[in-house]
């Protein structure tokens, strides 16, 4: 599915990031991995450390690591507990700014390429953010952002030749999310392997014809 081509995934150092790791080397790419972790091992591929809000760091980075594929956006963050009109602004800006402002600056470095290999990006939004949850609204409206922004890069690299779709994924199963929620059922979470297989799928000639799809990938939830 994934043969010969170079695949760049952001937050590679974590679950899902290493999971999409392992399956798009499986499916034949090579993978190049970013973060902001030392030393991270990426199954079938090279490791790249840098911080993706430093934007001249990451388009440094992603200048230097020659022509690719695709983009697999999976750096980001989830946090609950602000209500809507609680007054602080940390928790407000952190979620916009590890999961906005990291996936503009990676994909701000990467279209000029992705554009000339007729590539693909695919984002990763959130199931929860389709509608409003209480208590999740920094996170909700940041991954609502990353959506929209999905459509509308669509929108505007798809006459180059250039795939931009998003997963949505409910809960994923990851050691912190059984940490927080221990008493429910893990088998009905999707599991990293089963996102990043879709991830894959969107980074993949099989999908040219998918453009702005943002896919629920649900699980049993």
């Amino acid at each position: 599915m994934l043969n010969n081509k170079r695949i760049v995934i952001t937050g590679a150092a974590g679950t899902l990031g290493q999971a999409a790791a392992t399956i798009a080397h499986q499916h034949g790419a090579e993978v190049i991995g970013l973060d902001i972790v030392d030393n991270a091992d990426v199954p079938g591929g090279s490791y790249h450390k840098v911080d993706l809000l430093d934007r001249e760091a990451t388009q440094a980075v992603i200048a230097g690591i020659g022509p690719f594929d695709a983009l697999l956006n999976i750096a980001g963050g989830f946090a609950m507990g602000v209500d809507a009109a609680d007054p602080s602004d940390e928790q407000w800006n952190w979620m916009f700014r590890i999961n906005v402002e990291t996936l503009r600056n990676a994909i701000i470095a990467a279209a000029p390429v992705l554009k000339q290999q007729r590539g693909a990006i695919v984002n990763v939004g959130a199931l929860g953010a389709v509608s409003g949850q209480a208590a999740m609204s920094a996170y909700g409206c940041a991954k609502s952002s990353v959506m929209r922004l999905t459509e509308s890069l669509s929108e505007e690299m798809k006459a180059a030749g250039v795939n931009v779709n998003a997963v949505l994924p409910s809960i994923i199963d990851t050691p912190p999310n059984r940490e927080g929620m221990p008493d429910v059922d893990f088998a009905e979470w999707v599991s990293p392997e089963q996102l990043a297989e879709v991830m894959c799928f969107l980074a993949s000639d099989a999908a040219s014809a998918v453009h702005g799809a943002l896919l629920p990938v649900k699980g049993l939830v």
